[in-house]
C-alpha cells in the first residue's frame, strides 16, 4: 500500500502553532521563577528558616540608609567593625584595619548625632559626609604595646560624651588573647591603657565581654574559671579584677556566667544565667551592684524550659533583657520603680546570695517569683527567633522602644518592643546567618539606630535608621 505522508499546515495555521509554542514556553518560565522568588529571601528582610512562613506583612519597615567610614590614616586595608555606642550627643564605632598582609591596627570612629528633621526626605540627609546626617571621622589611637598596636577593638562603652573600649589580639606562645583597655581624653584621642597580663589572662582566662559606662564610672562583664567575673573602674584608666568571691562566682548552687553589663542611675546590673548541678541549659540570672565590686545575685527559672540572659539593656526608666526561654528568644524586664535601686529592694523580693544557695532565691528551679527584684517575664520574639543555637547579636534602645536583633545558623529577626511585652517583626537591610567570622552589632540613641555588619571577606557595611512606633 502507498504510504499516506501527514498534510503540511498552511502558512496561517503554522504561524498560530508557533505563537501557541512561545507562549507555553514563557508560561513555564514565568512559573519557574515565581518558585524561585517564593524559596529566596524578599529583599532587605531576615532569612527565613526552612519551611517558615513567608515575612509578617505587619512588620515595621524603617528606612534604612547606608553610612560611610572614612579610612584612618596608615596603610590601606579592609575594616573590621565590631561594635557601636552613643551618648552625650555622640556615636561611635570601634574594630581595626587589616592590611593586605592581614597585619591589623585598632581603629574607632566617632560622628556628632545627626541633625534630623521629620520632614526632611532621606535623598536629603543621606548627602551629609558619612551619609544619612552622620559626619564620621577616624579617632587618632596611641598603641603602647605591641599588642595593642595590633588590637582588634570588640566592645566599646560609653560614658559623658566619650569612649573606652575593649581590644584583643592573639599571641604568646600559646596563642592567647592579649587583652588591652582603650580610654578617650579630653583632646579627643584614644589610648591604651596597659595592665598586668593576670588581670584579664592568665591560668584562669575564659573571656573578656562587653564594656558600659555610667555615673558610677566603667564596668567590664566576663568569666573566669571561677565562673562569672567583673572588671571595674572609676575612669577607665585602670580596670580592677572582680572574681571568685561570693554570689558572682560559681558555687554549689549552679555554675555562672556573665553575658553583658549595663548602668543604672545609681549602679550595675550584670545578666547571664546560672546552671544548677543536673539540670540542662541553665537558668536565667541577674547581679546587681552600687559599685562593681559587690554583687548579689538573682535566678529567674524558666519552669521546664532552659534559659538564660545574654543582652541587657535600659530604656528611660525600665530595664530589658533578651535570651532564651526554651527554644525561642524573650525579654525579661525591670520597671521604672526598680532601676534606680541597684540592689533590688524598692521592688522587695530581692535578697542577698550566699554560696550555698540555702534559703535564697537561687536555691533551684522554681525558687524565685516572677516579682523577684523588680523583674518580670516579658513577652517572646516570635517564631523566626526560635532555634536552640539563637544569639542576641544587638539589643539598642531608642525613643519609644527597644530593637534587638538575633542571628541563627538559618537566619537572622529582628524585633522592635514599646515596653518589653509585645515584640513586632522588623525588616534589616541586609539576610544575616551565623557564622564564625561575621559580626553584628547596633546601638541606639533618640530615635536613631545603627546596625553593623562585618561578613569578613564579604566586607563590612553600616547602616542608620529611624524606628517607627511598634506594639506595647
Amino acid at each position: 500500500m502507498p504510504r499516506h505522508r501527514p498534510r503540511r499546515a498552511s502558512g496561517p495555521l503554522r504561524a498560530l502553532r508557533g505563537v501557541l509554542g512561545v507562549v507555553a514556553g514563557l508560561a513555564v518560565l514565568l512559573a519557574g521563577c515565581r518558585s524561585s522568588e517564593r524559596a529566596a529571601p524578599e529583599p532587605g528582610g531576615a532569612t527565613p528558616a526552612p519551611g517558615s512562613a513567608a515575612p509578617d506583612p505587619g512588620s515595621l519597615r524603617p528606612d534604612w540608609r547606608a553610612l560611610t567610614l572614612p579610612t584612618p590614616l596608615g596603610a590601606p586595608g579592609r575594616l573590621l567593625l565590631r561594635d557601636a555606642a552613643a551618648c552625650g550627643g555622640r556615636w561611635f564605632v570601634v574594630g581595626a584595619v587589616a592590611d593586605a598582609a592581614g597585619v591589623t591596627r585598632p581603629a574607632a570612629w566617632s560622628s556628632p548625632a545627626p541633625a534630623s528633621s521629620p520632614a526632611a526626605p532621606p535623598s536629603a540627609a543621606s548627602t551629609a559626609p558619612g551619609g544619612a546626617g552622620f559626619a564620621w571621622s577616624p579617632l587618632r589611637l596611641t598603641p603602647r604595646t605591641a599588642y595593642g598596636a595590633e588590637n582588634v577593638l570588640t566592645a566599646v562603652g560609653c560614658r559623658d560624651g566619650r569612649l573606652a573600649a575593649v581590644g584583643a589580639k592573639s599571641g604568646g606562645v600559646h596563642g592567647n588573647p592579649r587583652i588591652s583597655t582603650w580610654r578617650q581624653l579630653a583632646d579627643g584621642s584614644v589610648v591604651e591603657v596597659p595592665a598586668e597580663f593576670e588581670v584579664f589572662g592568665g591560668p584562669d582566662a575564659v573571656n573578656v565581654g562587653r564594656i558600659a559606662g555610667g555615673p558610677a564610672g566603667w564596668v567590664i562583664a566576663g568569666n573566669r574559671g571561677t565562673g562569672a567575673a567583673a572588671w571595674s573602674s572609676a575612669d577607665a584608666g585602670e580596670f580592677r579584677l572582680v572574681s571568685g568571691v561570693p554570689e558572682l562566682a560559681s558555687d554549689a548552687a549552679g555554675r555562672t556566667w556573665a553575658a553583658d553589663v549595663t548602668a543604672t542611675a545609681s549602679g550595675w546590673v550584670l545578666v547571664g544565667s546560672v546552671r544548677a548541678p543536673g539540670r540542662p541549659g541553665g537558668d536565667p540570672a541577674v547581679w546587681t551592684s552600687p559599685d562593681g565590686l559587690g554583687w548579689r545575685r538573682q535566678v529567674f527559672p524558666a519552669g521546664d524550659a532552659p534559659g538564660d540572659l545574654q543582652r541587657v539593656v535600659r530604656a528611660g526608666e525600665r530595664l530589658v533583657a533578651v535570651g532564651r526561654r526554651g527554644d525561642a528568644l524573650a525579654a525579661w524586664v525591670r520597671d521604672a520603680a526598680a532601676v534606680g535601686d541597684p540592689s533590688g529592694a524598692a521592688a522587695g523580693g530581692g535578697q542577698p546570695v550566699g554560696p550555698s544557695g540555702a534559703g535564697s532565691a537561687t536555691a533551684g528551679p522554681g525558687a524565685a517569683g516572677p516579682n523577684a527584684a523588680g523583674w518580670r517575664p516579658g513577652g517572646a520574639l516570635g517564631p523566626a527567633a526560635a532555634g536552640g543555637s539563637v544569639q542576641v547579636a544587638g539589643l539598642a534602645a531608642v525613643d519609644g522602644g527597644v530593637l534587638a536583633v538575633a542571628v541563627a545558623a538559618a537566619g537572622s529577626s529582628a524585633w522592635f518592643s514599646a515596653d518589653g511585652g509585645g515584640w513586632a517583626p522588623v525588616r534589616l537591610p541586609v539576610a544575616l546567618a551565623a557564622a564564625p567570622d561575621r559580626s553584628v552589632a547596633v546601638a541606639g540613641a533618640g530615635g536613631e539606630v545603627l546596625l553593623l555588619v562585618d561578613g569578613g571577606a564579604e566586607g563590612a557595611r553600616l547602616w542608620s535608621a529611624r524606628l517607627p512606633g511598634g506594639p506595647g
